[in-house]
């Protein structure tokens, strides 16, 4: 299990535990599952998908660390 957090300026825009995170990242859409080594990457346009849920997203930073995942993001209207 993971702990996502994602946070845009204007709010929290998720909090809670999920299976896995899927990320538009500059080199392309990665996955990131529980056990996931640490890392920090840009985030490009598109879409953050999680337990069923999509988030549209213009752009942002991801930083996975111990189960824990922390997006700050510029959300897509």
């Amino acid at each position: 299990m993971l702990t996502l957090k994602i946070v845009s300026p204007e709010r929290v825009e998720f909090s809670g535990k999920v299976e896995a995170v899927k990320v538009p990242g500059t080199m392309g859409q990665f996955e990131i599952l529980t056990d996931h080594a640490p890392l920090i990457s840009t985030l490009q346009k598109g879409i953050v998908e999680y337990d069923g849920k999509q988030l549209a997203i213009l752009g942002g930073f991801v930083e996975v660390q111990k189960n824990e995942v922390s997006l700050c993001i510029e959300k897509s209207e």
